[in-house]
């Protein structure tokens, strides 16, 4: 009897290497977990009234695939008042998560035998949706600099374009380097594919998340046009501390949300309806709140530069944007064995380089959106295992 055959693009996709560590630490007692991307803060109370009322409501059926309407205004609200971007309803889909904004996304643009090229070191799961749809992914690494910063090379990054190559990947501000693409990179990125017809998948969940005192990042949503081929992918999980609601939106022009739609119905039908009423609540509600979170963010970027960068051993320069310290460790050639270590030695969940890409290995990355006292005695036992 023949065997069933598992699509081997899904199998030969490769596990996380930080689950790996985690897996690993599982038993270790008093951990402090600064390895995924979400701080330790509840989602704010009137996130979570909204989406309590839509219960008392009883807003529990069906919805549109493309959103509630009320979700849909809220976002094209979010993004006059907090970008000067007029987006209507046209070029909005929301969706279960910046993940699924992503996936959705590359299975409306990827077929099999198309490149897409990514600009990393990068959080693992976009290069694994391209795989998963039988393209290729292409790597172009931002190079760092000596004081600890990262720069990307435009020249590096067209070059790796060719006729098969249908998207361009980029996330500003980046996870896990904290780099932040000025606007002029961002306009010489569309310029070029706008002449080549290829697509830009721009994540922007970290757009709000920046140390430059500016209200947001560069970013798509001012300079690209309703009909350019710009995909804008942003998640409410960062900016409102709802990671577990898993909850986005996508920006695209009319033509591509009408696919995303279709691939809605077919991947989820529409997201969870009553956590779509939480969306409008952190919209309409959270600008104070978010402001509130990045000036705590700001601290926590600084408390750990000055425990981690005077180290002899240690490479860090100030974080741009997001909520990530990744630091390189002279010396290191697995990171992935050094977590685990750190994690028994220590009580410390940190994340290997090497899960965001081969250029990752020999750096570490900490999340530091946790509270300030819990980031300060994650460092007091941090220190002196790197010194």
């Amino acid at each position: 009897m023949s065997e069933a055959v598992i699509c081997p693009n899904i199998l030969d996709l490769p596990g996380s290497r930080i689950r790996v560590v985690t897996r690993a630490s599982a038993d270790i007692p008093n951990m402090i977990k600064l390895w995924f991307g979400e701080g330790d803060e509840p989602t704010p109370v009137f996130v979570r009234e909204g989406a309590k009322a839509a219960l008392d409501r009883g807003e529990t059926f069906y919805a549109a695939n493309r959103g509630i309407a009320p979700l849909l205004q809220a976002i094209s609200d979010y993004l006059k008042r907090g970008y000067d971007a007029e987006i209507g309803s046209d070029r909005i889909v929301v969706t279960a998560s910046g993940m699924n904004a992503i996936m959705i996304t590359i299975q409306c643009l990827i077929e099999p035998g198309d490149s897409a090229v990514i600009i990393g070191p990068l959080w693992p799961n976009g290069r694994s949706a391209v795989r998963a749809m039988g393209g290729e992914p292409r790597d172009v690494y931002l190079q760092p600099q000596e004081d600890g910063r990262w720069k990307l090379d435009m020249q590096q990054l067209f070059d790796a374009c060719d006729e098969t190559t249908k998207l361009i990947m980029i996330n500003s501000p980046g996870n896990p380097t904290g780099w932040v693409a000025t606007e002029e990179e961002l306009k010489q990125i569309l310029d070029f594919c706008r002449e080549r017809g290829i697509w830009i998948l721009s994540d922007e969940v970290y757009g709000r998340i920046v140390y430059s005192g500016a209200k947001h990042a560069p970013s798509y949503y001012t300079l690209a046009g309703p009909e350019d081929p710009v995909v804008i992918v942003n998640s409410f999980s960062k900016s409102w501390s709802m990671t577990g609601w898993r909850l986005g939106w996508i920006v695209a022009p009319p033509r591509l949300c009408t696919a995303v739609e279709k691939m809605t119905e077919f991947n989820i039908s529409h997201p969870t309806t009553f956590v779509q009423w939480g969306g409008v609540s952190a919209l309409n509600e959270g600008d104070d709140y978010i402001d509130g979170l990045v000036e705590r963010y700001k601290r926590a970027a600084d408390m750990v530069y000055q425990a981690l960068a005077p180290l002899p051993r240690v490479t860090l320069g100030r974080p741009e944007g997001a909520f990530y310290a990744f630091f390189a460790l002279d010396g290191l050639t697995d990171s992935v064995e050094l977590c685990k270590e750190i994690a028994r030695e220590a009580q410390v969940g940190l994340a290997p380089g090497v899960a965001f890409g081969p250029a990752g290995e020999g750096r570490i990355r900490l999340c530091y959106a946790a509270s300030l006292p819990k980031l300060s005695q994650a460092l007091e036992r941090l220190v002196p295992l790197l010194k």
